[in-house]
Order: C-alpha cells, then structure tokens, then sequence
C-alpha cells in the first residue's frame, strides 16, 4: 500500500483582494498546509499501522480521520482558487440563467447564499450543482465532513469557520466578511464548474 504524497497548490493562492487583506489570506494559507501535511500524515500512518497488523480499533480510528482531514485540505483547495482580484461582481452566461431560474434573480441567490453563510456553527457555505439534474442548491456544512452530498459537484465555496476573516473582520464580523468574498469570487472558475457538471 502506497500513497503519492499531497502538495500545497500554491498557485491558488490569491493575492490583492478587495477587503480581505494578504494578511489574512496568509494566515488561512497556512492553515490549508496544515490540512495537507495532516493528510499525508495520515496516509502515511494508516500504510505503517497495515503494514504492522496493528489492532482494527487502531486502523478504524484513522480511517475516521480520512472525511475531515481530506475535505479540509480539498475545500480550502476550492475555496481559494475560487477568489480572485478584481473581480466582477456577477456570474454572467449559463451559470447566471440557472441562478435566475432557481432563486428567480442573482440578488435573491446572493442573499438566500449570504443567509447560509450566516448559519450558527462552523463550517461552509456551499453552491452545489447536482450532476444528474443540474439542479443548483445552497448547502450549510458542518466542519468538513457532515453533511457533503456525495455526488453534488462544489461550484461556489465559502469557508465561514472564524480562521477565514478574524485577522480582518474580527469574531463577530462573519457578515462583513461575507460581503468581502462576495467582491472578490472568481465567476470564471465558478462558471468553468458549472460548465463541468
């Protein structure tokens, strides 16, 4: 059992943002690297603990490890390659047809979309696109791993866990910071999802 050890991404990384500083976007970044080499680590301890025929309890407990450390590492993957400077503030093209035809405007998506973020907890606010029906929906996600669809493709991610926007925006500043990812989502990257379902 082997495994190709995982990277960070570095050219997602976004840089010149419209209220989200570099400031916090490094501050974030390292904890996405944190989830990497967690990954790894993890990979690497579950290949040692087989390879030994350590105890079941043992190789069950890692493995429990697998939906949290592997979607931290891959939702911070989504989430900064969907950030970009200068950003148009409107999704244009099929991706907007299918919003305006789900929520009836883009305005109504954004604040159905605000509203998710706005959800008590940890976690993520997702736009998800359903590949067998094209069907477009706003998901709230707790930590990483309760509550992803397993088949539903990601289009549009926000991490709303505080490590996001506390540099900037403070404790109690999720709703601000909701307004600044919004200023600066990559519609191009976003669309190209769409386009892929």
């Amino acid at each position: 059992m082997t495994y190709t050890l995982y990277k960070p991404k570095e050219q997602l990384k976004p840089q010149g943002l419209t209220n989200i500083s570099d400031a916090q976007i490094n501050d974030h970044w390292n904890l996405y690297v944190g989830y990497v080499n967690n990954t790894n680590q993890l990979n690497t301890d579950l290949q040692s603990l087989i390879a030994q025929k350590a105890s079941p309890l043992l190789i069950a407990d890692r493995r429990r490890r697998y939906g949290f450390e592997y979607n931290g590492m891959i939702l911070h993957e989504y989430y900064f390659e969907n950030l970009t400077s200068a950003a148009p503030q409107n999704p244009t093209n099929n991706l907007a047809q299918a919003l305006q035809a789900t929520w009836g405007s883009i305005d109504a998506w954004k604040e159905d979309f605000c509203n998710t973020g706005k959800s008590r907890g940890i976690g993520w606010a997702i736009l998800y696109g359903d590949p067998l029906t094209k069907n477009l929906t706003n998901h709230f996600i707790m930590d990483h791993e309760n509550g992803p669809i397993t088949h539903f493709k990601p289009l549009l991610v926000m991490d709303v866990w505080e490590h996001a926007y506390m540099v900037d925006h403070n404790a109690g500043g999720r709703a601000n910071y909701i307004q600044a990812f919004l200023e600066n989502v990559s519609w191009q990257t976003v669309e190209q999802r769409f386009a892929n379902l």
